[in-house]
């Protein structure tokens, strides 16, 4: 792109697409006040060069599977290697490098109960170059997931994020069977896949293909998730918290955290700490201002542990195909 920041149109595009992944461009263009081609053309362009991804996952929490980060301690020379072998796993959903380069941070994906035994007790304790592994069990998200950080951020009125939202359907309780899989690889790929592609890949009709999606929409067993670069957005450094409160304020730090415009994401864990939280901040006197002043003066935390990023494995490092 011309500039490294989002533009103003950007950032409207962007949060539009928080609010719903899969608004039509039409939508979209009616509520920011531009027009049908405009949208489309910055869409591709934020696709292209802007680090965006719209994608389609499964929520964990809502279908009951246990999610868990791994911190793994690494000797210098290995944590690279190790980090870029993790990443192209598919049980793994993010990564990144903190302390230096010395400490790997990976939230897993669990697609059945086995996938953590065998990425825990199976492959992890027998690689070379780690030497600490910490798993923290995720007990409850406070922010997070479908909850999209620029609704805390963003220039679109209440109003207009609620003309995007898409209308209610039915929450029912849904179980993802063997027969969504042709579709839920689609939409991991390209959350806005349109229905001829996704019947084309799992063989269903276009009217199952519809309420198939619409039961998974609903339900919040998939939501479609807006990436991107949080750099150009102007907030340069990012930091994960391990945050320990004592245990009758633990939900409410947690909710608080939820509530302030630096965190991305929050959730209690097991483990030494009870919360863990994703910060970002314009730059390391703006995070150091947000750990000794807002966070610090929360009724409850006992002990931050502040480890800033230094580097992103995985999350913005796959480009879909240009639509």
């Amino acid at each position: 792109m011309e500039s490294t920041r989002y533009d103003e149109l950007d950032l409207r595009i962007l949060q539009a697409l928080e609010a719903d992944g899969r608004a039509p461009f039409s939508r979209i263009a009616d509520v920011i006040g531009v027009s049908d081609q405009t949208v489309a053309r910055r869409y591709r362009r934020l696709v292209a060069e802007g680090g965006l991804r719209v994608v389609g996952l499964q929520d964990s929490e809502v279908l009951g599977y246990d999610n868990w980060m791994l911190r793994l301690r690494c000797a210098p020379e290995g944590a690279e290697t190790i980090a870029a072998a993790l990443a192209r796993r598919p049980d793994t959903s993010w990564i990144g490098l903190t302390s230096g380069g010395t400490e790997i941070v990976c939230g897993t994906v669990p697609r059945t109960p086995g996938d953590h035994d065998d990425l825990l007790l199976g492959k992890l304790p027998r690689t070379p170059h780690i030497v600490e592994i910490r798993a923290h069990l995720l007990l409850h998200r406070f922010f997070g997931g479908p909850e999209g950080w620029l609704r805390k951020y963003g220039p679109l009125a209440e109003d207009q994020v609620a003309a995007l939202r898409p209308p209610p359907v039915s929450a029912e309780p849904v179980t993802i069977t063997p027969e969504d899989a042709p579709l839920l690889a689609v939409l991991k790929r390209d959350g806005r896949a349109g229905h001829p592609e996704l019947q084309r890949a799992s063989g269903r009709s276009e009217s199952a293909v519809k309420r198939r999606l619409s039961q998974l929409l609903g339900s919040g067993a998939l939501y479609i998730d807006v990436e991107y670069d949080t750099q150009r957005l102007g907030y340069d450094v990012a930091a994960i918290l391990w945050i320990t409160a004592a245990p009758r304020h633990l939900d409410a730090v947690g909710r608080a955290l939820a509530d302030h415009q630096e965190i991305a994401h929050a959730a209690a864990t097991a483990g030494p700490s009870n919360l863990v939280a994703t910060a970002l901040a314009r730059d390391t006197a703006d995070l150091y201002a947000y750990v000794s002043g807002k966070l610090g003066r929360l009724e409850g935390v006992e002990h931050v542990e502040t480890a800033p990023y230094m580097r992103r494995v995985k999350q913005l490092t796959y480009r879909p195909p240009m639509r």
